[in-house]
């Protein structure tokens, strides 16, 4: 018995239904020696007759009865197949695994994923945070399927877009000892400071910015969150250095954010395996940050 051809059965069900190879003919706008031969290699495929004459009248034969009792079950399992897969198609529903630091999590994401959501109500995204290191070993790994995470990074089998380009600034309590209006790195090094743990890209940027104006860095507190390390500049625990991103709001009046000099800034951008199929879904969400993200779109 060979495979069952949808089109063939599609055309036996109506013929059976209009009771006609004529009128079944007519309404597939084929001719009726067309539709004679489908039903017939039909029952070539399946090896017995489905059909017999009744006077004017096309019937089913036993084994006739029995495809058509099934029919209808497979054309349905058929279109919700189809359906399933078109819905994966057009980006309407699948999975896509993202990777991104915890302040671009909270400061970067919400609006974008809040459109995705809007867009495509069946997308399932997950959320992975960490440093830029864990990230692309992420990636490389295939455990998620984009990051987005600090720029630069090395890596052949990377594909790599730069999205934004995001300052630094000073950040001190409200009260007591004012920042200057510009902040540099020895009005910094007097003071106590509470940064973000070594080993990530934004401690290192925060040191190469010290090292290079010939000052240590001495930390009375190192933490991973930049929300907690707010908190404790607000509460006059020490300062810090801050993405802009993350000091959109007015502090509640708890701290002030001041512009560094040099500057210091860092790029985001999106880091995708060169080799990693890109899924509707996934074409979605890439496009998402470029939309929403990137300056001038």
């Amino acid at each position: 018995m060979g495979e069952l051809d949808l089109g063939r059965l599609r055309t036996f069900r109506l013929v059976v239904e209009l009771g006609s190879f004529s009128a079944a003919a007519a309404r597939l706008g084929l001719s009726q020696p067309a539709v004679s031969s489908q039903v017939r290699e039909l029952e070539r495929t399946l090896g017995t007759r489905l059909l017999e004459r009744l006077g004017r009248h096309v019937g089913t034969t036993a084994a006739g009865a029995e495809l058509l009792r099934h029919a209808g079950a497979i054309e349905t399992a058929v279109q919700a197949a189809l359906e399933a897969v078109g819905a994966h198609a057009s980006g309407e529903v699948g999975q896509v695994r993202l990777g991104t630091g915890a302040t671009a999590c909270i400061h970067l994401l919400p609006p974008v994923l809040r459109g995705l959501r809007a867009r495509f109500p069946g997308l399932e995204i997950t959320v992975t945070t960490g440093s830029t290191t864990q990230m692309l070993g992420l990636v490389t790994e295939n455990r998620i399927d984009v990051a987005l995470v600090t720029l630069p990074v090395a890596g052949r089998t990377l594909d790599v877009t730069p999205l934004l380009a995001d300052a630094y600034l000073a950040v001190g309590p409200a009260e007591g000892d004012p920042l200057p209006p510009v902040v540099t790195p020895r009005v910094l090094a007097a003071r106590p400071l509470v940064l973000y743990e070594p080993g990530g890209s934004t401690r290192r940027l925060v040191d190469a910015w010290f090292s290079a104006a010939g000052l240590p860095v001495a930390p009375v507190m190192n933490l991973g969150n930049v929300e907690a390390i707010k908190e404790l500049v607000g509460a006059g625990l020490g300062c810090s250095i801050l993405p802009a991103m993350a000091l959109r709001e007015d502090g509640g009046r708890k701290w002030v954010s001041r512009p560094l000099s040099p500057e210091l800034g860092r790029t985001l951008g999106l880091v995708v395996r060169s080799d990693k199929p890109r899924s509707r879904a996934l074409r979605e969400v890439i496009r998402a940050f470029e939309t929403h993200v990137r300056p001038g779109r």
